[in-house]
C-alpha cells in the first residue's frame, strides 16, 4: 500500500476531466462573434462556474446564479483586455452575481457544517480553524497511470460531487484550477484560513477515497 501521499499528481491529472484554459485566440474569437466561440466557452467553464456559484449561494440556486453571470460574460467580453487569465476573469463575473444574490436575499456566506474549529465537533482543529496534526504533503512524484482506470475516476467524480458545496468550490478552484488562495478569498468571500481548512478536509476526504480504492479495487 502506497498511502495517501500519492494523492496530488492523480487529482491534478483529473481535472483534465473538468476543465481547459482559455487563450486569447478564444478571446479574439469571441470579441469578433465568430459562430461557435461561445459555446466553446461555456463547454469550457460552465461546469467550475456553478461549483463556484454553489460555494457561495447554494446548489438551488447555483445555476440561475450561472446563466445570469453568462450574460455579464457575453456582454462584457469587448472589455477583456488579458490582464488576468481568462477563466480567473469568467470566475470573477459568476463569483460577484453569486455575492449580490447572496447579500440581496440577507443569506448566510457559508453553511455551519463547512466552517472551521474545534467548537464544530472536529477534533482535528484547533479553535482557531487550524490542524492539530496537519495531512501529509501532497506528493507530486506518485504513479501516473492511476487515473486511467475508469473506476477510480467514477470514484473521485462521486466524492467530489457529495462535498459540502463550499469545500468543492475551494478545491475545484485551488487544486484543480491552481488560482493563487488569495483569488479563492476574494471569490468565494472567505478568509485564507477559512480557505485552507476547507481545502484540507476536501483533500483528506478524496485521499482517503484514493486510498481505499488501491486497497480495494472498489469506492
Amino acid at each position: 500500500m502506497s498511502g495517501s501521499t500519492h494523492a496530488p499528481k492523480e487529482l491534478l491529472r483529473f481535472k483534465e476531466c473538468f476543465l481547459s484554459d482559455g487563450d486569447m485566440q478564444l478571446v479574439r474569437a469571441l470579441q469578433k462573434q465568430e459562430p461557435g466561440a461561445f459555446e466553446q466557452l461555456i463547454r469550457l467553464f460552465h461546469t467550475q462556474m456553478r461549483i463556484v456559484a454553489a460555494g457561495i449561494v447554494g446548489d438551488a440556486q447555483a445555476e440561475e446564479v450561472v446563466q445570469e453571470a453568462w450574460i455579464q460574460v457575453h456582454r462584457n467580453i469587448d472589455k477583456f483586455e488579458g490582464r488576468s487569465a481568462l477563466k480567473t476573469w469568467v470566475y470573477s463575473i459568476v463569483s460577484n452575481a453569486a455575492r449580490s444574490r447572496l447579500r440581496s436575499e440577507k443569506r448566510h456566506r457559508m453553511p455551519v457544517s463547512d466552517l472551521p474549529g474545534s467548537a464544530y465537533g472536529d477534533e482535528r482543529y484547533e479553535s482557531d480553524g487550524h490542524w492539530q496534526n496537519p495531512p501529509p504533503e501532497w506528493d507530486i512524484q506518485s504513479p501516473e497511470g492511476l487515473l486511467e482506470e475508469q473506476q477510480l475516476r467514477h470514484c473521485i467524480e462521486k466524492t467530489l460531487g457529495s462535498l459540502p458545496d463550499t469545500q468543492k468550490a475551494v478545491f475545484t478552484l485551488r487544486d484543480l484550477e491552481q488560482l493563487p488562495l488569495g483569488e479563492i478569498c476574494n471569490m468565494l468571500d472567505v478568509s485564507e484560513s477559512n480557505v485552507r481548512v476547507l481545502l484540507h478536509r476536501a483533500r483528506v476526504k478524496l485521499m482517503q477515497v484514493i486510498d481505499h480504492y488501491q486497497e480495494t479495487g472498489t469506492c
